[in-house]
């Protein structure tokens, strides 16, 4: 969390966080201790907790401050980490957070289990204490995320299908968690209706913005600042907008012999492909369709009354700004 603590500078919110973390660790407790540690794993391995920040930001845009804020922002924390468990099972990874995945420490079947139980444990928090429409909206964001993993599972591999299937992935898996902290956050405040639709919106392409500078950063960034070696998308067989730009380009033949079958693939194919990326030009690209979104989610928040929360927000999407930027810079 320390990660926003710089660019949040509401002392209520950070209270408020705290208040979040007790809710985690008491909502993720289970009458089975072995359950109750699997559950807590990754829980208290840390994390930016974005999601939950996003959901107390959006709360203040409303008069209300009651628990409804809390809960709300350990709801869609729980499904995170709920959808990270089955991730990596899904992508058989060996590490989550700088210590080893839940599957890898325990097995798949256990990881499978505790993300279910997270979930269920997200859906007794709403059904508790949040509206009906929140509780809508949580549902049909683990179904989005569900059909998400599911299609970026079928594409593995793939380097035959649209950008617009790469946009619908990152849609599903990571901008709609993001909109859905935001509205359920808005709400559990009394946001009024125009301000929730705005905010929702904004956070939606801001969740666009994420996600694709974070598949940018994984062709360029450094061991040191990823905790993983770039290209780990490559290797895993996923590929993002850059790579599918680069075989829409000049040297497309020569990526499509590279990578035209399933993984695993050679280090110095991968090593190559990731040259032919960066070279030609094609991290660029996907980062100047980055900025596209980051663009709309300013404008749209731009709508709102201005405050201190707003001018929070604004800055969070500047920092995202700054993560395009900086995958710039390391081009």
């Amino acid at each position: 969390m320390d990660n926003f603590r710089h660019l949040i500078d509401i002392p209520r919110i950070w209270d408020r966080l705290e208040e979040v973390e007790s809710r985690l660790m008491e909502v993720s407790t289970s009458h089975d201790s072995f359950m109750t540690e699997i559950s807590q794993h990754l829980l208290k391995a840390g994390g930016k907790r974005l999601r939950p920040l996003l959901a107390l930001l959006a709360a203040g845009l409303g008069p209300a401050e009651d628990r409804r804020a809390v809960e709300a922002a350990a709801a869609v924390e729980l499904i995170h980490v709920g959808s990270l468990y089955h991730d990596d099972v899904i992508d058989e990874s060996d590490t989550r957070r700088g210590g080893p995945s839940v599957n890898a420490n325990w097995s798949n079947t256990l990881a499978v289990l505790a993300g279910d139980f997270l979930i269920s444990r997200a859906s007794e928090l709403a059904s508790t204490y949040l509206d009906m429409e929140s509780v809508r909206m949580l549902a049909k964001t683990y179904t989005e995320l569900t059909e998400g993993q599911t299609l970026e599972f079928r594409l593995t591999g793939r380097l035959d299908h649209q950008i617009a299937t790469y946009q619908r992935v990152i849609d599903l898996k990571t901008a709609s968690l993001i909109r859905t902290s935001v509205y359920i956050g808005a709400r559990a405040g009394d946001a009024p209706t125009p301000v929730v639709d705005t905010l929702t919106l904004w956070a939606f392409e801001l969740g666009r913005v994420f996600q694709i500078a974070d598949d940018a950063l994984d062709l360029v960034a450094t061991t040191d600042l990823l905790g993983k070696p770039a290209g780990a998308d490559i290797r895993e067989g996923t590929f993002t907008l850059p790579v599918l730009l680069a075989v829409r380009g000049a040297n497309g033949p020569r990526v499509v012999e590279l990578l035209g079958h399933p993984p695993p693939y050679r280090e110095d194919a991968v090593e190559e492909v990731i040259s032919t990326v960066v070279k030609g030009g094609y991290v660029d690209q996907a980062l100047s369709i980055a900025l596209s979104h980051a663009q709309v989610a300013s404008r749209a928040l731009a709508e709102l009354p201005s405050s201190h929360t707003t001018a929070v927000l604004e800055t969070l999407g500047g920092f995202l700004i700054e993560r395009v930027k900086a995958a710039r810079h390391a081009l």
